[in-house]
């Protein structure tokens, strides 16, 4: 049975100004670059001011646009912008006829005054020389091993069943799937018939390949390949691989004295395979990371004039862009004619559309660049006893939410600011998400940042007596004698977040 009811619904949406604004936003230096020279190939009204000396000093101010709002949405639900924007998207076309009676003003395009130029950089960078960032460009993890390949005799078919064992190690540099579920993966895939026993030939050529350890099934296997590679005359060498091969699980547990008694062994031989094999590398492909990593470019740059802090934008987040002068000219002539052709008509129709997306994506520029510096400026002003010493132990506790506030915008812009997003200071790069953490209470009732907890937990194991490592209960003895009033389960969760093992894992011998 059919029925008819009426529902009311509330939705927000974003208009494409907004939502070009909000990716903008969520880009770090590198990615914003690459998005503006995007624009500039896909937009001919823009132009680099920097790369057009013909439109020197010809930057546009342009009158009666909207400017950006934060009106992200409040709620915590999750919008598909993607999906919003292919909604909202679409440019209203004009037929021919209704574009003879429109009321076509050119005014906004065509009147404008030279001398007041509108340029993006203007007072964000300082008259300062832009600051040159140095990147290194190199090939990828699995682009190197793959590389190294071509040192070896093989089949076509043999170097096309070693690049998929190189595809399927993990970045870490172990190999976690198993031989035979990758020969059926291979014959549906490839359409090539192999067998386990091939692809472990295979490996065995790859695990001989830089760095040492790779393509490893598990840590006992990443350690013998790195050991095997060593002077194997040396008695060492040879009871370091004795230890890993046959005595792995009392050796991760640090049963040193089992070790000493099975092995027939002096203290002192225990410690140098110990301090050897500590050594070797457990992530092998961790020591190609520069190979895989995306070089940090600061977003920010803070200079320290004499207690007095400055915050910049990287000058790469300030380009000089302004609007085509031959499509300005366009319109100009299109003004002139008496009596416009279809042929104009149309043209200026595609100018008129261009230009408005030149100054939508100018505005969320300049936009983009006012919301970065007033948040990291806000950010500064909280942390800034941190930014003026550099001390961990000075760090505020501070969320999203205190910036949000600060700076009148909602807790969703802030999270886009701070992702991705880095500061250079005195004392290094530094990600923006650092600056966030959670308070705790001393027992004086004053809030600090659990960095500052962390940081004295950091303090206290360093300085440990390495023989009789402190445990996690001991140290909660040592943070409430501080005024840290913090439970067990609470200090080892701090633990493990700074990667510090057990106390147990933590001892060492004489």
């Amino acid at each position: 049975m059919l029925k008819q009811n009426l529902q009311q619904k509330l939705q927000q949406k974003l208009s494409p100004q907004q939502i070009q604004f909000i990716k903008l936003l969520q880009l770090n230096t590198t990615d914003f670059e690459e998005r503006v020279e995007q624009e500039l190939i896909e937009n001919p009204a823009i132009e680099d001011a920097k790369n057009d000396e013909d439109n020197e000093g010809d930057l546009m101010e342009y009158n009666n646009t909207q400017n950006i709002e934060d009106i992200t949405p409040v709620n915590n639900e999750d919008k598909d912008y993607d999906t919003q924007i292919e909604d909202n998207n679409e440019f209203e076309t004009t037929s021919e006829e209704s574009f003879e009676e429109e009321v076509f003003d050119l005014s906004n395009y065509t009147n404008f005054d030279d001398n007041d130029g509108f340029h993006l950089g203007e007072d964000l960078t300082g008259d300062e020389e832009p600051r040159e960032f140095f990147i290194a460009t190199t090939s990828t993890f699995h682009e190197n091993l793959i590389e190294q390949l071509t040192a070896f005799k093989l089949t076509e078919e043999e170097h096309q069943l070693a690049e998929y064992i190189i595809g399927s190690i993990d970045d870490d540099g172990y190999l976690r799937r198993s031989l035979l579920a990758m020969a059926n993966d291979i014959a549906f895939s490839l359409n090539t018939e192999t067998t386990p026993a091939v692809l472990e030939h295979l490996l065995k050529i790859i695990q001989t390949m830089e760095p040492p350890g790779i393509g490893a099934r598990d840590l006992q296997e990443c350690l013998l390949l790195q050991l095997k590679r060593r002077d194997k005359n040396l008695p060492a060498i040879l009871l370091s691989i004795r230890i890993i091969e046959h005595y792995m699980d009392e050796f991760s547990k640090k049963h040193y004295e089992k070790l000493i008694k099975r092995l027939e062994i002096t203290n002192e031989q225990l410690k140098e395979s110990i301090d050897l094999i500590s050594h070797l590398n457990p992530k092998p492909g961790e020591s190609a990371a520069e190979m895989k990593s995306q070089y940090i470019v600061p977003d920010f740059i803070l200079t320290n004039n004499n207690g007095v802090l400055e915050v910049s934008l990287n000058s790469r987040n300030a380009p000089e862009l302004n609007i085509s002068r031959s499509y300005r000219e366009a319109l100009q002539g299109y003004e002139k004619s008496i009596k416009p052709t279809r042929e104009q008509r149309d043209a200026v129709q595609f100018i008129k559309q261009k230009l408005d997306g030149a100054k939508w994506f100018i505005d969320s520029v300049k936009q983009r660049q006012n919301t970065l510096l007033n948040t990291m400026r806000a950010i500064v002003s909280q942390q800034y006893e941190f930014f003026l010493t550099g001390d961990e132990k000075s760090l505020k506790p501070m969320i999203l939410k205190n910036i949000a506030e600060d700076v009148k915008m909602d807790i969703s812009t802030i999270s886009r600011v701070a992702n991705s997003k880095y500061i250079e200071t005195d004392f290094g790069v530094i990600s923006l998400k650092f600056f966030f953490s959670e308070g705790i209470q001393t027992e004086d009732g004053e809030e600090v940042s659990n960095r500052e907890v962390k940081k004295i937990l950091q303090d206290a194991i360093h300085a440990e007596d390495k023989q009789k490592p402190i445990p996690d209960e001991k140290l909660m003895e040592l943070l409430k004698e501080k005024g840290y009033p913090i439970a067990r389960r609470t200090v080892a969760k701090y633990r493990e977040q700074l990667n510090i093992p057990v106390a147990r894992m933590r001892k060492e011998l004489n």
